[in-house]
């Protein structure tokens, strides 16, 4: 089965993420932008939330991007490697800048707002022949990527194609989180051109119903109502499998959006053999959503790892990225310990003394 080989290619190696690092930019509690003259600045970025709650799950894990050579990006550098994360991979380039991003977040009917200011940003300016391949992949067992990556410019883009080749050279498992992103894609290709070639190199699919659609071409229904069709979601599953034969497990989350404070949340993935649906969590008062997909791609990792079944390794990504709703930041700070209590149906958050 190919969810055996998986296991057997990723046992006792580093998991690799490449991927931008942003600043982020918050109003605090739940304020509109500059509603009062101040911010709370954070750290994040898609892969490097991975690779952050992989090594706080006590994986190997390490970060590669580029930052620029100044006390913002020295800071970065700082921030994630003290989380446990390998930076030793990362950048660093003089008279370059950081992405940044704002993002207000909603309550009740008003929608959470994100605005990009990373254009030109440190890591457009990498380029493949930059990297030091074999210290950026030295025991690498899996390799994990983002579709944010490729939509930031070209340059990125090949270096995203670059970084899986080399992985796939290396034996390493391939995992992508397609995180469809409009506002990204504006260099003057698609995602359409770009996301299929990297998906045919990959052995582990992480989407939604958008990025599929958006990105692969593959489904397209809407979710009506905040309900959802779980038997369209099986079909999704099974046609981006059978569009992508080397895919050993195609996994799709499912929000329910009832207002920016409550959603439901859960997910279903199919190995080439079973579907399988994980249970789902109404999650009240939701504290930040960001970095909630980055939470349940790191999860799932971690369970196809370490884990005995692809439903356990399911259930534990569900309940990493519903904890991750209640954490401020990109960050998921939750534990292992926490995650499994959760997963095991411990849902009271009654205090632990």
């Amino acid at each position: 089965m190919k969810m055996d080989k998986i296991k057997k290619r990723a046992a006792g190696a580093t998991v690799v993420t490449l991927g931008e690092l942003m600043l982020r930019l918050s109003p605090p509690a739940g304020e509109r932008f500059l509603q009062s003259p101040q911010f709370e600045a954070r750290f994040g970025g898609g892969e490097a939330n991975v690779a952050v709650s992989l090594a706080l799950f006590g994986l190997s894990a390490r970060f590669v991007t580029a930052l620029p050579d100044n006390e913002i990006g020295r800071a970065a550098v700082r921030d994630i490697r003290g989380f446990g994360v390998d930076a030793g991979s990362i950048t660093l380039i003089k008279d370059a800048r950081m992405g940044i991003y704002f993002a207000e977040k909603g309550a009740n009917q008003r929608a959470s707002a994100v605005i990009y200011d990373r254009e030109g940003a440190a890591i457009n300016d990498l380029n493949p022949g930059d990297l030091d391949w074999d210290r950026s992949f030295r025991d690498c067992g899996w390799f994990h990527l983002t579709g944010i990556t490729p939509a930031l410019s070209r340059n990125a883009a090949d270096l995203g194609l670059r970084a899986v080749d080399e992985a796939k050279k290396r034996g390493a498992v391939v995992s992508c989180d397609l995180n469809y992103r409009a506002k990204l894609w504006k260099y003057g290709t698609s995602a359409h051109e770009i996301m299929p070639e990297i998906v045919r190199r990959c052995d582990v699919l992480i989407a939604n119903e958008e990025d599929c659609q958006k990105s692969l071409g593959i489904g397209g229904f809407e979710v009506k109502g905040g309900g959802l069709d779980v038997a369209r979601y099986e079909e999704l599953t099974r046609a981006v499998a059978a569009a992508y034969p080397d895919l050993a497990l195609v996994a799709v989350t499912l929000r329910e959006s009832v207002s920016a404070d409550t959603n439901g949340w859960s997910a279903c993935c199919f190995d080439g053999r079973d579907f399988t649906l994980s249970s789902k969590y109404m999650i009240n008062d939701i504290v930040d959503r960001v970095g909630a997909g980055d939470s349940f791609a790191a999860g799932l990792i971690y369970g196809i790892w370490s884990l005995p079944s692809v439903k356990d390794a399911l259930e534990f990504a569900v309940a990493a990225s519903c904890l991750k709703h209640s954490i401020e930041g990109d960050f998921n700070l939750s534990t292992v310990a926490e995650i499994e209590r959760l997963a095991r149906g411990d849902s009271s958050g009654r205090i632990n003394r």
